[in-house]
């Protein structure tokens, strides 16, 4: 390979790439960049044609990186973290004017617990801008995806700064109106012939019910199946069926009660950055504010020990608290439709 060969090459070339072998296909790799599969395969063809070899084979299912491939995987990747590292070193320069600190979370941490508090941190702090993305899948923080991740799993990469924030609790709840119609089960065996409102996503332990309960699989009594962790409360609280969720929800005053059958399951919480995150100011005001949230000694339900939920039901004051149950927008008859429309409670505007 000439230097003029090595001159013509792309970064962004070398980033399609990486992105390639380390997805497998063409297509999950357009999907994680966010661009169409033919950029990808039109960056993919460039960089062959600039290096002079041949990068991947086709298979049924993907793609697999040749031989020469391989080889330059690693120097492709030091590459990759060397220009991050300039992104980084630039982005830490200014750390008092107005800017961005890109924070991923898992779905229901950041809607349920982080969200309600942000809105007073941003006041305190009104040159963030907190870009928060509540989603299920963790983010790459080595490369940029954000500057701040809150997940279940705890990273492996040996470059990363790792802190555990706690411990969340996972506990069956069901509504009161599920209660007067099937009434609730009193041990393991009779949870089996209850419905089940079951969240399969990433990060989380898609087994544990199965496990819990004694089961081969939970099929034959699930009624109501979802990835997100709003729509599972949603779905509790309006009487779809016994699901789980975080030992905190009664003190956030969602209207649900425990089920006592002797199981409970446990995540903990981490919290993982890149290293020259720290020269952000910025960012470590965030770091260390997440770390003020979780602290076990001021939110029980974070420590590591297990605390029956009916213990913290009205423990948060009512400016922590945040409208759900009657506070979600739902569909409700008008006095068009000839339906005598139920007076209810006015809901508290937060």
């Amino acid at each position: 390979m000439t230097e003029g060969q090595l001159r013509n090459v792309s970064w962004d070339d070398i980033r399609v790439f990486l992105a390639c072998v380390k997805a497998g296909s063409f297509r999950r790799a357009a999907t994680a960049l966010r661009v169409s599969s033919s950029t990808v395969v039109r960056r993919i063809d460039r960089l062959e044609h600039d290096l002079g070899i041949s990068l991947f084979n086709r298979v049924p299912d993907g793609v697999v990186p040749t031989e020469e491939a391989c080889a330059i995987v690693d120097h492709a990747e030091r590459m990759e973290m060397a220009i991050y590292d300039v992104f980084r070193r630039v982005d830490a320069q200014d750390t008092t004017t107005r800017g961005v600190v890109r924070v991923s979370v898992t779905e229901g941490i950041g809607t349920y617990w982080i969200m309600p508090r942000l809105v007073e941190f941003q006041r305190q702090f009104p040159f963030l801008i907190i870009d928060m993305r509540c989603a299920m899948e963790s983010a790459d923080v080595l490369r940029m995806e954000a500057d701040i991740a809150i997940q279940f799993e705890r990273p492996t990469a040996p470059d990363l700064i790792v802190s555990k924030l706690g411990r969340m609790h996972i506990y069956p709840f069901a509504s009161r109106g599920y209660e007067k119609i099937y009434g609730l089960p009193k041990s393991v065996e009779e949870m089996s012939r209850h419905r089940l409102v079951d969240q399969a996503a990433p990060q989380l332990d898609n087994g544990a019910w199965a496990r819990l309960l004694g089961l081969t699989d939970v099929e034959g009594i699930v009624s109501l199946r979802t990835n997100a962790s709003s729509a599972l409360l949603y779905a509790i609280e309006k009487g779809a069926g016994i699901g789980a969720l975080p030992t905190y929800a009664p003190a956030l005053g969602a209207p649900i009660v425990p089920v006592d059958i002797g199981i409970h399951h446990a995540m903990d919480i981490w919290m993982t950055y890149h290293p020259s995150v720290k020269r952000s100011q910025r960012a470590m005001l965030v770091a260390n504010w997440m770390k003020q949230i979780f602290n076990p000694d001021q939110f029980p339900w974070f420590r590591d020990p297990f605390i029956h939920p009916s213990e913290f039901v009205g423990t948060l004051p009512p400016d922590s608290t945040i409208n759900i149950g009657e506070g979600f927008a739902a569909v409700v008859p008008s006095a068009d439709d000839g339906v005598e429309v139920p007076q209810k409670k006015r809901v508290r505007q937060r």
